[in-house]
């Protein structure tokens, strides 16, 4: 019998959007699975009620934006929806350093092959810097704090997936205001607007100014005849007919109901967390793909996410206010206690003020003359408003040890089942963070804060990352790994692996450009 489908895509984030896209290019016939949902501004959550959280162990009653797995030590934050990570990310598209790809990588992945593929992503998501007449207070501190302490040449604004209106600027009446964003089409036929400076980033851009991969990649490989599935969760993958079977639950009205269908390829780019749970799941559990490396889940990173705040006296910082983050101070060359790491202003929304306004509705839905001027005026009020405006969230990631290990195990509190679990110690990455947290003490000593090292780290040696990497590890040989240069699956013809789970290090700054560069190669080498 003949294939549903050319391919399968499993996952819609910089891996999986980037591969479906260009596939379709291509002529193939593609469908999408995502286990979220497909999300528009008006249902972003923003107040108690809404669809905030995203449940793994019961996605058919729970399937809202974040989904936050506690681990070993370590908490991971993740998005589910259509377009993946890029829903909660912080805008950055940067690239990978040179020195990254001499160890660890199969020596065909280098700077130099990565760098076409690096030039078709910063086109496709339309990266700009932040204009000068547009800089955030927290951007302002960072290059103030990297001058004094001799580190002004390493400070750099840093490219975003962001579109800017260049006539925007603090000193507008009500400058936070939705009638500034001014409307625009992209090259894929999408609306979209020109930031203004709301701090949303992680929620969800009210006006789409976030170039998230639902407006770009995603769209794109719709017109070329993709298929997208939202609530569609695979459980487990097996080889048929010359090319394989996706077993999948859909999400529907409290329910998970069966279905499957097949491909002669199949590219798994559900993250570091889902594609090697789904793969432990299909070798270990079902038994499906039995010959799948025994490296499987090994060499897990963090990444070396961290985030110190800092508190001024005298200094308004405003968090809440502009891109999540916009600059950063390089210091991955490792000159600073022998440790390789990348300083980074970082910001947050105001979770009060977006459900005040969107209580209020700034006068938006209401008829009545007096009401709807009494609405505005509270409306300018909530978005005047400034929460924790004197703290500096400094932000880094590093180059930790990448010696984490996922695997299926137990939980004390479902002891008759398997889910993915982390051994990690944190013994080897300790010195990574610590230099980190040194930089950003002395980055806020300099300019007047006093920083406030999270307990969960002084006394608990616990993290949060939202940059998983590794578990599914590209590598020379299935000893060394579970896929090859070209994201294919040893072992597997037509099964590939194509996210943050191939990359076999930390990468120590935003991984965002550099998955979805490798799964642009890895579609462009892929055989029709």
């Amino acid at each position: 019998m003949a294939n549903s489908f050319d391919v399968i895509v499993i996952g819609s984030g910089f891996g999986g959007a980037v591969s479906a896209c260009r596939l379709a290019e291509k002529g193939m016939k593609v469908l999408i699975l995502e286990r979220g949902r497909r999300w528009d501004p008006k249902d972003y959550p923003r107040k108690p009620g809404d669809a905030w959280v995203f449940d793994s162990d019961e996605p058919h009653k729970q399937n809202g934006w974040l989904d936050l797995r506690v681990l070993d030590d370590m908490t991971v934050a993740q998005c589910a929806g259509v377009g993946g990570g890029s829903l909660i990310y912080a805008n950055i598209i940067v690239e990978a350093k040179k020195e990254l790809f001499d160890n660890g990588w199969p020596a065909e992945i280098t700077l130099d092959e990565l760098k076409p593929y690096y030039e078709k992503v910063g086109k496709m998501l339309n990266v700009q810097k932040i204009p000068d007449n547009q800089l955030t207070e927290r951007y302002r501190l960072m290059k103030e704090g990297a001058e004094k302490l001799g580190y002004g040449d390493r400070f750099t604004p840093l490219d975003l997936a962001v579109t800017f209106d260049p006539n925007w600027n603090y000193d507008l009446e009500d400058p936070f205001n939705e009638k500034h964003s001014k409307t625009w089409t992209n090259d894929q036929g999408q609306e979209q607007g020109t930031c203004i400076h709301i701090g949303k980033c992680d929620l969800g851009c009210d006006v789409k100014a976030k170039n998230t991969l639902d407006l770009n990649y995603i769209p794109w490989a719709e017109k070329h005849g993709a298929e997208v599935r939202p609530l569609h969760l695979v459980n487990y993958i097996e080889p048929e007919n010359g090319g394989y079977r996706v077993i999948f639950d859909r999400l529907d009205g409290g329910k998970r109901t069966r279905g499957s269908e097949t491909a002669g390829k199949v590219i798994v780019a559900a993250g570091s967390l889902g594609s090697t749970d789904l793969l432990l799941h299909c070798r270990d559990k079902y038994k499906t793909l039995p010959r799948i490396s025994r490296f499987l889940g090994n060499s897990w990173s963090s990444n070396g996410d961290f985030l110190t705040p800092a508190f001024y006296d005298d200094r308004k910082i405003s968090p809440t206010h502009g891109p999540t983050i916009s600059s950063a101070i390089d210091f991955l060359d490792g000159s600073v206690d022998g440790e390789q790491f990348f300083i980074e202003d970082g910001g947050f929304p105001d979770l009060l003020g977006n459900f005040l306004e969107e209580i209020i509705g700034g006068g938006r839905k209401i008829k009545k003359a007096k009401y709807k001027i009494l609405a505005k005026a509270l409306g300018e009020i909530v978005r005047g408003r400034d929460p924790l405006d004197n703290c500096m969230p400094w932000f880094a990631q590093g180059v930790d040890a990448a010696d984490g290990r996922l695997y299926l195990g137990r939980p004390w509190y479902a002891p008759w089942r398997k889910k993915l679990k982390l051994d990690w110690d944190i013994e080897r990455s300790e010195k990574c963070i610590d230099a980190i947290i040194n930089m950003h003490k002395r980055l806020a000593g300099v300019t007047g804060g006093k920083p406030w090292v999270p307990p969960t780290w002084t006394l608990l040696k616990n993290l949060v990352t939202p940059h998983p990497l590794g578990g599914c590890n590209m590598g020379t040989t299935e000893a060394n790994g579970v896929v090859n240069h070209k994201g294919e699956v040893f072992g597997y013809p037509g099964l590939y692996v194509a996210d943050g789970a191939i990359i076999p290090e930390a990468v120590g700054l935003n991984p965002s450009k550099t998955i979805a560069a490798l799964s642009e190669r890895i579609v462009d080498l892929m055989p029709d």
